[in-house]
């Protein structure tokens, strides 16, 4: 199944073009906003084909702006009766003081404005047969006068299954291999293992799910990948992420769910707002850079709860979510 309306293969023929240009920029932009929307289509269409009601929930968009420069729309879907909660974020920012988050990763930035854009998201669907899903797709540029921008791409999205099948992180892993493809042999396990890294509970010694892909500071220089490349990647990722969790939800919506399996993804819920509070970059970045508040912290569940020492049964699907699906694997091979 492709919800995607556009060539994912890379224009390795295009002109070798390092420095981007203000055109160059807004085709990114304009690429986002529509990313946006059709990622907010594709949901409320599953909302649509699951939900007994006759006016069932949609997104809200939110826009706003910020005193800094830029702005951006927010979508939040919530209280869904397959959704739960969803947030789809475009944001086009302009930074005049960039946080330590982003200089103490590149030193080189320092004193340079900035412009940020992407469209992030997370979604919590009700049903705990429905895994959580994230995706991010951004462009940063650091200008100075008289200087060539300093530029790269960074994104990706994973996958938190709460009751896994293996054939759905089959699906996904697939997914995430055939769109890298393009863009050659190693690029695949190369940000499938930086996901695995990435998206660590290092206080747990637990991954947040089965991974997917992510990557950072992708340009000429790190990747030998010019700007044209860098964002036919980019738009391979973000019309990948729909390919990937759509099948997933069509399948597992209505699945019939007990309370003790709904308490259990509350529990678990629990360990991504661990994640994204203390070691998530673009919630740091965020927060450090005097970001929108609400638009931060939508990622957080509506409801996550912690228990004392809770031990799954051996045996049971609650024990194997962490004993076999939440350690790096090669999804592809099993």
């Amino acid at each position: 199944m492709s919800t995607s309306n556009s060539d994912n293969s890379p224009n390795l023929s295009a002109a070798d073009s390092t420095t981007p240009t203000k055109n160059d920029i807004m085709r990114v932009r304009e690429f986002l906003v529509d990313l946006q929307a059709r990622i907010c289509q594709a949901l409320e269409a599953q909302e649509r084909d699951g939900s007994s009601n006759t006016k069932p929930a949609t997104f809200v968009p939110d826009d706003w702006e910020r005193p800094e420069g830029g702005g951006g729309r927010s979508c939040v879907l919530a209280d869904g009766e397959v959704i739960e909660k969803a947030g789809v974020m475009f944001s086009h920012i302009h930074v005049h003081n960039l946080p330590a988050s982003a200089t103490a990763r590149h030193p080189d930035i320092a004193g340079r404005k900035a412009q940020a854009m992407g469209v992030s998201l997370v979604v919590h669907p009700k049903n705990p047969n429905v895994p959580t899903s994230h995706a991010n797709v951004r462009l940063f540029v650091a200008e100075a006068e008289g200087e060539d921008p300093i530029w790269w791409f960074g994104g990706g999205f994973d996958l938190t299954p709460f009751y896994p099948v293996l054939a759905d992180c089959v699906h996904w892993h697939q997914v995430c291999h055939d769109l890298c493809s393009p863009f050659g042999e190693s690029v695949y396990p190369d940000f499938k293992q930086w996901c695995d890294e990435y998206f660590h509970l290092r206080h747990r010694d637990e991954q947040r799910g089965i991974g997917g892909l992510f990557y950072d500071d992708v340009n000429t220089e790190s990747r030998g990948w010019d700007f044209e490349t860098c964002f036919d990647f980019m738009k391979a990722v973000g019309n990948g992420y729909l390919d990937g969790i759509m099948p997933i939800f069509e399948q597992r919506k209505e699945t019939p769910y007990t309370d003790e399996q709904r308490q259990f993804q509350l529990y678990r819920r629990g360990r991504y707002v661990e994640y994204n509070l203390v070691y998530d970059r673009g919630t740091l970045f965020g927060l450090q850079s005097n970001g929108r508040i609400e638009s931060i912290l939508v990622s957080m569940p509506p409801l996550a709860s912690w228990h004392y020492r809770f031990e799954p049964e051996p045996g049971s699907a609650e024990f194997e979510l962490t004993d076999f699906y939440l350690k790096p694997r090669d999804w592809l091979s099993l």
